[in-house]
């Protein structure tokens, strides 16, 4: 019989109301287990606690920890995968980190809800079933880490939650079909706890200033991720505190707010790209900002500098 092991982080898949009209979470990974309609066929499913809260709320310190579990979980060899439960709200941050330092064929697979437990369309109990089933087929493989929901199985790099009410909420990874050939690239050999490394995320707007970088360095940021316009531009004077901050000793990191396509240092004029990229900031070429912030907590923890960094978020 296979193997699998739950690890149960808390998020809408958990939640139910509290009694105000409001979801909490409040169910354990047993509770969502026994909720799988038909059980869960011939796999053994181990199931640890390791969160029970909304992801939104979710601290570093437990993303450190869903990440050792995640591990811990691995040391056994008669474990064929891992499933993860965990909110959507920040599903992409997590799975990402897990993903960095994960060079283990066996698949790691997050799974969440878009409806609570005790909802009328709760869609929590077949998005993991549908988990466990990936996370017990070898066929996934060597793949990294893996999201599944709604019947839709792709890799967490790239990852976006782009819905609040889509059955399937998420865009931005491979599909299985797309990574066929492929080897996964872990980032971390080593990896080293987030928690204690400080990034801030600083949006850009008509009419920024520069308070905001200069308040972020000011609080002690170690690194920050710049949320530019477009392609990643900035205004001029936004440009100018990111110029401070570099030269402080702090990396920055520019993503975009918009949806799809790539960040590219295609723009001057002050506060284009080009000018960020000459400041001595990194582009993340195809990360959005809440990834881009958590590979950047990884590196520094690990002690690695703006070169590496830029490498990997140039990709």
């Amino acid at each position: 019989m296979v193997e699998v092991v739950v690890l149960a982080a808390g998020g809408t898949i958990a939640s139910r109301d509290d009694g105000s009209g409001t979801a909490v979470a409040a169910d354990s990974g047993a509770d969502l287990v026994a909720s799988v309609p038909g059980g869960v066929g011939d796999v053994a499913v181990t199931v640890r606690d390791v969160a029970t809260v909304d992801s939104s709320a979710l601290t570093l310190e437990q993303l450190d920890a869903i990440r050792e579990a995640v591990a811990h979980a691995l040391e056994s060899p008669d474990v064929a995968g891992v499933v993860v439960t965990h909110g959507t709200d920040t599903m992409e941050e997590t799975s990402l980190l897990v993903d960095l330092s994960h060079s283990d064929p066996r698949p790691v697979v997050f799974t969440g809800a878009q409806h609570a437990a005790d909802s009328p369309e709760a869609d929590g109990p077949a998005n993991l079933a549908e988990a466990i089933a990936v996370a017990a087929d070898p066929q996934h493989r060597g793949l990294g880490v893996l999201l599944s929901f709604a019947g839709h199985v792709q890799t967490v790099r790239g990852l976006a939650k782009v819905s609040t009410v889509a059955p399937q909420p998420f865009e931005g990874g491979l599909s299985v079909a797309e990574l066929a050939g492929t080897a996964p690239n872990r980032l971390l050999t080593k990896p080293m706890p987030v928690a204690g490394v400080r990034v801030d995320i600083v949006a850009s707007y008509p009419g920024a200033d520069g308070a905001l970088i200069d308040a972020a360095v000011a609080a002690g940021a170690d690194g920050i991720v710049l949320i530019g316009t477009g392609s990643g531009n900035t205004t001029v004077a936004l440009a100018d505190a990111v110029r401070r901050a570099i030269a402080g000793g702090v990396t920055v990191v520019v993503s975009t707010r918009v949806c799809s396509g790539e960040v590219d240092a295609g723009y001057g004029g002050g506060g284009g790209a080009a000018d960020l990229v000459a400041a001595g900031a990194v582009m993340s070429r195809r990360l959005r900002p809440g990834q881009a912030r958590i590979v950047l907590l990884a590196l520094l923890a690990a002690g690695v500098g703006p070169r590496w960094i830029a490498a990997y978020l140039g990709r």
